[in-house]
């Protein structure tokens, strides 16, 4: 029998995450509680799949997300052979290797930018597949090309705001929060689009300037910031383990002063 968690000390500093409402949602919140936090789970993102895949005749794809290696399998594709599968990170590696594929490469920096620099001296003249959501970084398009790639993109999903979205944006209004992590940049601008259809956008964003805010890397907070949200935390790596971590720990740091 599994022992219940723990319950969070009355002092843990409540946490507002973002992942969509699945299994990265009950990691993130077990996590959480580990870390001594009270996770206030508030699901910013939907996957709506197109339905569509990677196409075949690339010399490279790459997969930037778990969720697009799982709708391309589940659909039964698979790199063909002689074609270099690049995944982003180690997440999508793994789910790639699950899925039996051969991974041949995972940059060093977990961004689209780091992807282009692991690829860049390899694609001069190759087709190269980009398969992801309808939200990807224009930077991976941009810096391929600019390498001499020959870019195709591919939408296999679609991430849209669930309905009913929102708890967290009510608590950060009534100041009701010590902490927020921002996963993504659609996640910002999801949490911004729900606190103004509800009339308290200006409440909320002071909420989260009294809070400490994490953004997973550079582009999460450049959109943040650019929406008038101040961020305290961007992780040394970019892995929601080192987010949450990093933010908790400086959450619990103002909490001492």
């Amino acid at each position: 029998m599994t022992d219940d968690p723990a319950p969070a000390s009355p002092s843990a500093p409540t946490v507002a995450v973002f992942r969509p409402d699945d299994e990265r949602t009950d990691r993130a919140a077990a996590l959480l509680e580990r870390l001594g936090a009270d996770p206030l789970p508030d699901p910013m993102l939907e996957v709506d799949p197109t339905g569509a895949v990677p196409r075949e005749d690339a010399d490279f794809t790459a997969l930037t997300s778990k969720t697009g290696v799982e709708l391309a399998a589940a659909r039964s594709w698979r790199p063909r052979d002689g074609t270099a599968l690049a995944c982003i990170g180690p997440r999508t590696a793994a789910a790639a290797r699950e899925a039996g594929w051969t991974v041949d490469v995972v940059p060093a920096e977990y961004s689209s930018e780091g992807l282009v620099a692991a690829l860049s001296d390899r694609v001069a003249g190759e087709r190269v597949e980009v398969a992801r959501s309808d939200h990807g970084s224009p930077a991976l398009l941009e810096g391929l090309r600019d390498a001499g790639a020959d870019v195709h993109e591919t939408v296999l999903y679609r991430l849209v705001r669930p309905e009913g979205a929102g708890e967290s944006v009510e608590r950060a209004a009534r100041g009701g929060l010590e902490a927020a992590l921002f996963t993504s940049s659609l996640t910002v601008e999801h949490f911004l689009d729900a606190a103004t259809e509800r009339g308290v956008r200006d409440a909320a964003v002071a909420g989260l300037d009294r809070a400490v805010v994490g953004a997973i890397g550079e582009p999460t907070r450049e959109t943040a910031e650019s929406l008038g949200v101040a961020v305290d935390v961007v992780p040394s790596e970019a892995t929601f383990e080192a987010l949450a971590t990093e933010t908790v720990e400086a959450a619990a740091s103002a909490d001492e002063e």
